[in-house]
């Protein structure tokens, strides 16, 4: 079952969220971060595969602080208006709208885990390092292809974290996974051989790799069972 709810973040602004539940009693909650594309087709559809896993899933609509009911596919003119975006996010507000979705997951009195990918995922890195500013302590973090964390490597996580990252990533330079690796040794890190930017992408064909977007989220899926179960 899916609806979409409206949360209200902690400076006042007013956003939506997708919400996938499970049909029995969920095993935990997952608050899920989408791409720079919205919370489009493909992030509901992530959203219903970890319901049906036994997940309550929460996903709030970022975008929503620039413009409502964003859904952009991977067309030329999508990543266009995708990119028209992307410069406007902060992470200091992203913060507050995931806090808002982390603080509805919470309803479900089980433990949380937070799950991005693309923009998301490197907003999940932020809720490991910077969660508890915003009232976040989640009980593990997981992120795939996380552009732009070689900045914040030396944040110092909170919680148990997972990245996945394609070997053959043109947007993700190799020196900012091993900035991780080299402060973090306790994360896991997974590298994806033939695999680039958004693998996990099942409706882009041209990004997806059917093989590492299954190992990645067994992987996942294992990792947030031993972690929010």
């Amino acid at each position: 079952m899916s609806e979409w709810v409206n949360l209200t973040a902690e400076d006042g602004h007013e956003l939506k969220a997708y919400v996938a539940r499970p049909a029995g009693e969920p095993i935990g909650a997952i608050v899920l971060v989408q791409e720079i594309f919205g919370v489009n087709k493909h992030i509901r559809s992530v959203c219903d595969g970890y319901a049906k896993d036994g997940f309550v899933v929460v996903a709030p609509a970022i975008f929503d602080r620039f413009e409502r009911d964003v859904d952009l596919d991977y067309s030329p003119e999508g990543w266009k208006r995708a990119m028209e975006f992307y410069p406007k996010l902060q992470p200091e507000t992203t913060l507050l709208d995931v806090a808002a979705a982390y603080e509805f997951a919470k309803k479900c009195d089980k433990g949380i885990g937070v799950v991005g990918y693309c923009y998301g995922g490197l907003t999940a890195w932020l809720v490991a390092v910077r969660g508890e500013d915003y009232k976040m302590q989640p009980s593990c973090c997981v992120g795939y292809y996380a552009g732009g964390i070689g900045k914040f490597a030396n944040e110092e996580p909170s919680c148990p974290v997972m990245l996945h990252f394609g070997a053959d990533d043109d947007h993700i330079g190799k020196d900012q996974i091993d900035a991780v690796r080299k402060a973090h040794p306790e994360v896991q890190v997974f590298i994806y051989e033939g695999a680039g930017h958004a693998f996990n992408r099942d409706a882009d064909p041209k990004a997806y790799r059917p093989e590492a977007a299954k190992l990645a989220r067994e992987r996942t899926l294992e990792f947030l069972k031993e972690n929010v179960a």
